[in-house]
């Protein structure tokens, strides 16, 4: 697998006759906390990656107006996803509309036949030439059709998601969903101590599956939160990207 980041130097050019995927993230690209995970996953893939927050800068005495000018409207469920300095911000729908669909016609210029929107929020219709995956849908898929009518607890980003999360899965035909907040995005030890204490209260509410639910979870805060929960667990990532690994694999 190849990378091919926006806003990032490459020393050595992707093939161009590999088929490519275009990853389109919520927050900067590179989101180079991806990369080892989702390589495995992707053999002979060149990906194109751009972020929907690549032309804001969050960066010195214009930091304030850029999380402003892109914060959830009041009353909505808010987004959080990872700025390319491995900080983190708040966002709403409306405002990412426009980018995301501005980095997806980056993607596509680039050679994607597919393009991977990185977030496991629900988004409205975002405008594209060529096959658009949502990782919601594909990752919710999925869940139901391993877990069945089992229990699940759902691991979220932010406090101020869970609510709209347990409402948007209940809507599946699953056991009882319940949701504890976990930010992926924290200092390294502390985001394992919040996974590890929502993985655990999930099981002891009675969970028989957790999924990390945000693009933003690792493997290794896979194993945190199995070891802590004692339950399998599933991870958002992972599932997406196999999915739209299947949709490339039909291109090529």
């Amino acid at each position: 697998m190849t990378w091919n980041r926006a806003a990032a130097r490459t020393d050595d050019p992707a093939p161009t006759d590999r088929p490519a995927l275009g990853l389109v993230t919520i927050g900067q690209a590179p989101r180079t906390d991806l990369g080892p995970d989702a390589a495995p996953l992707l053999p002979g893939v060149r990906l194109v990656e751009y972020g929907a927050l690549d032309e804001d800068d969050f960066t010195g005495p214009g930091e304030a107006a850029a999380r402003r000018a892109v914060a959830p409207a009041p009353g909505e469920a808010p987004l959080v996803s990872r700025l390319r300095d491995g900080g983190s911000a708040v966002l709403g729908h409306d405002a990412l509309l426009p980018r995301m669909e501005r980095a997806v016609a980056r993607a596509e210029q680039d050679g994607a036949v597919a393009t991977l929107l990185l977030c496991t929020g629900h988004f409205p219709a975002v405008r594209s030439a060529r096959p658009l995956l949502h990782a919601e849908p594909l990752v919710q898929g999925a869940v139901a059709a391993i877990v069945a009518d089992a229990p699940v607890g759902l691991v979220c980003p932010h406090p101020g998601q869970v609510d709209d999360v347990v409402r948007r899965w209940s809507a599946l035909p699953l056991g009882t969903v319940t949701a504890a907040g976990a930010d992926p995005y924290a200092m390294h030890d502390e985001a394992l101590r919040q996974i590890a204490e929502a993985a655990r209260t999930l099981a002891e509410d009675g969970a028989a599956w957790l999924v990390l639910d945000c693009i933003g979870y690792t493997e290794e805060m896979r194993r945190v939160a199995v070891g802590a929960a004692g339950r399998p667990v599933l991870l958002a990532r992972s599932l997406a990207i196999r999915a739209a690994a299947e949709v490339v694999s039909a291109h090529s």
